[in-house]
């Protein structure tokens, strides 16, 4: 049997400084979030329930360590009584699980 090997087209340097660019911003917005976060400027469930577009691809588990008071292991806890995995993307989030978590947040 032949073995075809696939491989990814290439791409310009155009293309590569584009997704670089959007990948750059990206990571500088998701910055100021958590830091809003800490800061107490934002909450948790606001995210939850109106997530901007960059935020879509964070872990979940990432946003909530940027929680004031909420450490790994609370942070772990709250998406095991979820039922929710630590590498679980906010946009990744059931409705129910999005619920769920603003739910136990708010209390």
């Amino acid at each position: 049997m032949a073995t075809l090997l696939t491989k990814t087209p290439s791409r310009s340097l155009d293309q590569r400084l584009d997704a670089l660019g959007r990948a750059n911003e990206i990571r500088v917005s998701r910055a100021q979030l958590k830091r809003n976060l800490k800061a107490g400027g934002v909450t948790f469930d606001q995210i939850l329930l109106d997530p901007p577009a960059y935020v879509l691809t964070a872990k979940v588990y990432d946003m909530l360590m940027a929680v004031p008071r909420l450490g790994r292991v609370r942070a772990a806890k709250l998406l095991a009584q979820c039922r929710i995995s630590q590498s679980k993307t906010i946009g990744g989030l059931s409705e129910r699980q999005r619920a769920e978590l603003v739910e136990l947040f708010r209390s």
